[in-house]
């Protein structure tokens, strides 16, 4: 299908205005640390401001040039902070290297990215006065993390699809040429199904030209009578012999004509069974049927014989036939049991199996309006046909089309799954942990009046009632903080502010009692 430039735009840009807002959004929903944008890199708001229209120039282009597009973010991080190390420029480094993963098919494009990430940061180093070498290794930290693992998960859902694809067009492949051995075997037994009909047909054909012979010497009629009962004998002689030469060419090359008369009955070829050897039972019997269903019904029994004398000799076969008057249908069912121990019997002589299998049975049994089921029964086989007690009944379609849309649509959903449930998973481990976060953040936040009031020498036990449940870091430390007054055996760092850090209210106890307090600088990462 060639698809114009309009079309490709039309097609591409729901998602490229999602994956913008995407990489865009998240740059000024950040609480980055003050660290962050401070001399000698890019003020952080002037850095938010370049995002805007470079991360949508990014996706614009990341279809055709997704290096270029993985570069973008990555680049913005390096001029606020020469770590790498953002919040604000996390989310799209992280997205946009998934995409390189994704969007390209070697591994060259992303590991020469990626060591082209890390030579940069190491110029940089080597460049900004007051760095030194862990801060590039800082660096290389923060690319394998934001740029090396998205990269190969990309690499893994694309190699991951391409395998998908692989076994569906297989799939695909094989279900054709199921469907060609499948429709042959429909065609061969539609011919046996005609030859059926001419093997009925020519006797009653061969009845009409006995009658017609009898009434041609019978001593009662005259000339002109007897002349037509010789016109009506003849056509049906020749008619005979038309339909012999038709079915025929229908017939397969090697199959010989039926030995069996064409009015054999299921009664019959049970006590044909049971006379060979086999173990075999009838129950019931079936109200006349229409021709169709009537020859379905015979070969159903026929081949469910054949094959239990094949595939289970020796096993007990029950054959039942019965009528739903209810549901206007005849039902037959052949079930052999689990073939036992021991020398094997004779099998069923004089009955061929035709070589076609379930699928031939099957179109015979949707011919003639019906359904059939086989399936494994207690260790055994059970084959069940239903077929309409009256003619005209439409014959049910083939299902093999609808049973692999079905497949399709639950690998869809289950890949759909497999790819959404840990992506809300994470969302809410991200909302709980961000909420945790806000609450213990006002929660250490220590009241302005509060710090006023509070005198050296008081003890901490009276203090108690009156200090934040968190401190501004409970984990730790908090990165930055200055150090402790010598002599000081505790210090404590409560927030000014719940939306930042730093500043802090440090409070500072020796012996139990409050020695020191101040205003210092922290940064918490």
């Amino acid at each position: 299908m060639n698809w114009s430039f309009r079309d490709i735009v039309m097609k591409t840009f729901p998602a490229d205005l999602l994956l913008w807002l995407a990489v865009t959004v998240p740059v000024f929903l950040a609480n980055e640390s003050p660290e962050v944008g401070q001399p000698p890199g890019l003020p952080l708001p002037w850095a938010r401001i370049a995002a805007v229209p470079l991360l949508a120039l990014a996706v614009a282009v990341g279809r055709r040039w997704p290096v270029v597009a993985a570069a973008v973010p990555v680049g913005l991080a390096l001029a606020v902070t020469p770590e790498l190390y953002t919040d604000t420029f996390m989310i799209p480094q992280l997205l946009l290297a998934f995409l390189l993963g994704r969007r390209t098919a070697g591994m060259r494009p992303g590991l020469l990215f990626f060591a082209g990430v890390c030579l940069a940061g190491l110029v940089a180093v080597n460049l900004t006065p007051g760095l030194t070498l862990s801060d590039w290794l800082s660096l290389v930290t923060t690319a394998v993390t934001n740029i090396l693992l998205p990269w190969l998960a990309g690499r893994y859902v694309r190699q991951h699809d391409g395998l998908v694809r692989t076994g569906w067009e297989l799939a695909e492949r094989l279900e054709r040429e199921q469907s060609l051995i499948g429709e042959r075997m429909r065609l061969v037994e539609r011919s046996r199904i005609a030859g059926d009909m001419h093997d009925s047909l020519g006797h009653e054909l061969s009845l009409i030209a006995l009658s017609a012979a009898a009434l041609q010497v019978h001593p009662g009629l005259d000339e002109s009578a007897r002349q037509a009962a010789a016109e009506l004998r003849g056509s049906a002689a020749r008619s005979t012999e038309r339909l012999r030469e038709i079915i025929g060419v229908l017939r397969e090359d090697g199959e010989s004509a039926p030995v069996l008369p064409s009015g054999d009955t299921v009664a019959a070829l049970v006590e044909r069974a049971a006379a060979s050897g086999m173990a075999v039972t009838l129950h019931g019997e079936l109200e006349p049927l229409p021709p169709m269903a009537d020859r379905a019904v015979y070969r159903v029994v026929q081949e469910a014989l054949t094959n239990a004398t094949k595939h289970a000799p020796g096993a007990a076969v029950t054959v039942r036939l019965g009528t739903d008057h209810a549901s206007g249908e005849a039902e037959v069912t052949v079930v052999n049991a689990a073939p036992p121990a021991g020398p094997l019997p004779a099998v069923l002589p004089g009955e061929p199996s035709g070589g076609f299998g379930l699928v031939s049975l099957d179109e015979r049994v949707r011919l003639a309006g019906g359904r059939l089921r086989a399936r494994p029964a207690d260790g055994g086989f059970a084959v069940t046909a239903r077929l309409p007690l009256t003619a005209g009944v439409a014959a049910t379609p083939p299902d093999s089309q609808r049973e692999l849309a079905l497949a399709r649509r639950k690998v869809r959903r289950r890949m759909i799954d497999a790819i959404w449930l840990p992506i809300a998973a994470a969302a809410a481990l991200m909302l709980v942990t961000s909420g945790y976060d806000l609450y213990t953040a006002r929660r250490s936040v220590l009241d302005a009046g509060v710090y006023a009031e509070l005198r050296v020498g008081q003890s901490l036990a009276s203090l108690g009632s009156r200090l934040p449940a968190y401190q501004v870091n409970d984990r730790g430390r908090p990165r930055g903080a200055p150090a402790d007054p010598q002599g000081a055996d505790e210090c404590r760092f409560y927030r000014i502010r719940a939306n930042s850090p730093s500043p802090t209210y440090r409070l500072c106890f020796t012996g139990g009692r409050l020695s020191h307090k101040d205003e210092v600088p922290t940064v918490r990462r």
